[in-house]
C-alpha cells in the first residue's frame, strides 16, 4: 500500500511540476499531459476512471488542451462512448 501511495505522490508531484512549467494549466490538464507522458492513460475514459473524476470534466479539459497548438493531439474519437484517444506531439516540434 505504501508503494501505491508513493506512486500517487510522484504523479501529483509531476502534475504540480507541469503546472509550474506551463502557465494556465488546470490540475486536470496537467494530469492528462503527465498521464500521456508516462503511458498511464491515453484516453479520456481511462484517465477519468484512474482518477475517479467525471468523464465530462476530463472531456472538457482535453478539448481545451487540444485547441492549444502543439500541446496535445486527438487521434481518435468514439462517438458511441464519447471516449477520446490522445497523444503528445513528437518532441522537438510538430
Amino acid at each position: 500500500m505504501s508503494e501505491e501511495a508513493s506512486d500517487a505522490d510522484r504523479f501529483l508531484a509531476l502534475v504540480a511540476a507541469a503546472q509550474g512549467r506551463e502557465i494556465r494549466l488546470t490540475s486536470i490538464q496537467a494530469g492528462l499531459l503527465v498521464a500521456a507522458e508516462l503511458g498511464i492513460a491515453r484516453d479520456s475514459r481511462a484517465f477519468a476512471r484512474l482518477l475517479g473524476i467525471a468523464h465530462s470534466l476530463v472531456l472538457r479539459e482535453l478539448n481545451v488542451l487540444a485547441e492549444r497548438e502543439g500541446v496535445l493531439q486527438i487521434v481518435k474519437r468514439d462517438l458511441r462512448t464519447m471516449r477520446v484517444h490522445y497523444t503528445l506531439p513528437p518532441r522537438g516540434g510538430a
